[in-house]
């Protein structure tokens, strides 16, 4: 890790970097390129997480795109991530990915496996099993869906209540079928427990990552896990698809999707990442100026000052009408108004794509545009 600036990355002091914690991208990217509104030629910089949504920035148009994490195995994830949009085609990504089954993965990632680092190569060498299973599967975020689905979910619903489900229909039947059929007591039992902060901080994501959240965890999901799957139409969400199969199927999100995999594939020469934390970056960058911001979730693991003191930081690299987005999941962190001057709160924006965010278990979704 390189870079540490003044302004040192809270959340590096208290959370394990050593694993993958997500193997895929959990933001709607469809949600995000609504809010970027990206002009051909854009330079972003984007958190990588496991690399798709910053992939996606190379489908929406974007020059240039920075990708920056914390995490040196999350840019393993992005490493793997472009050496198979080079040397696969499309139905074998699906295939390396865990979208759709497969019997021949290492075959493919040996395929790819010349395009990485020396570094890349051993990390990927040493999970054998991860890649047999599909790299998409490989965090513990998806390890904690997975227990989910294969020992939790069957004590509540079968396999074809869940087909049911994914099916979709229209608002009506969505509606008729989650009250009558699949918003029991039991569901909302096993819900309550199952996503708690307690087992979710020890299953799923890092401890640390509760430290500012108030209140109940389980019930905040909730209500977005019937927004999903009742306002939403779980037929068309690729997210609960793999929370409740472990596939994608034909339902893909915007990086994987056919109309997108020849776009990534020819702009991956203006993709360029760094193991290091935003506040670094920001810190040995002086001068460079970007239109357009995926920021993750970033912020709801760091204190409301250090929030306010990076939203300044962020303000000085970007453009003139440059657009930040972020989420987030239990900590709501908006732009204060003492900083009204520098930016434009885009809330009827954000709002109307946040209602069709199919990453359904986010809380708030916040679109922020830079003054000219």
């Amino acid at each position: 890790m390189t870079g540490m600036s003044a302004l040192e990355s809270e959340v590096a002091r208290r959370a394990d970097f050593s694993r993958i914690r997500y193997a895929q991208c959990w933001e709607d990217a469809d949600v995000l390129l609504g809010a970027l509104e990206l002009r051909p030629g854009a330079e972003c910089l984007s958190i990588a997480s496991a690399g798709d949504n910053t992939l996606s920035l190379l489908a929406g148009g974007a020059g240039r795109v920075v990708a920056l994490d914390l995490n040196p195995s999350q840019l393993a994830c992005l490493a793997l991530r472009v050496a198979a949009y080079r040397e696969l085609e499309h139905g074998e990504l699906l295939e390396l990915m865990g979208s759709r089954e497969s019997v021949r993965r290492m075959a493919l990632y040996r395929r790819c496996r010349g395009q990485l680092t020396a570094e890349e190569r051993w990390f990927w060498d040493g999970r054998s099993e991860e890649v047999e299973g599909g790299i998409g599967a490989a965090g513990k975020f998806e390890r904690y869906f997975a227990l989910f689905r294969r020992r939790v979910l069957p004590l509540v619903h079968g396999r074809r209540r869940v087909e049911r489900l994914l099916a979709g229909g229209d608002r009506e039947e969505r509606e008729r079928f989650y009250r009558e059929e699949w918003d029991t007591w039991r569901w909302r039992a096993v819900f309550q427990v199952f996503f708690s902060r307690f087992v979710m901080g020890r299953v799923g994501r890092d401890p640390s990552f509760f430290r500012y959240v108030e209140g109940s965890v389980a019930g905040r999901i909730m209500r977005r896990a019937e927004h999903a799957a009742v306002v939403l139409d779980p037929g068309e969400n690729p997210y609960l698809h793999w929370i409740l199969t472990g596939r994608h199927g034909e339902v893909l999100p915007h990086a994987l999707r056919l109309e997108n995999f020849e776009k990534i594939r020819g702009n991956l020469d203006r993709l360029e990442w760094y193991c290091e934390p935003l506040e670094g970056y920001l810190g040995r960058a002086e001068g460079e100026k970007f239109d357009g911001f995926n920021l993750s979730d970033i912020f709801e693991y760091m204190s409301e000052e250090r929030f306010h003191e990076l939203l300044e930081r962020l303000a000085d690299c970007a453009r003139g009408g440059a657009r930040m987005a972020w989420w987030s999941t239990l900590v709501e962190r908006r732009r204060p108004e003492k900083m009204g001057g520098r930016f434009r709160s885009l809330t009827e924006l954000a709002g109307r794509l946040h209602a069709a965010d199919r990453a359904f278990f986010y809380g708030a979704f916040e679109v922020e545009e830079v003054g000219l």
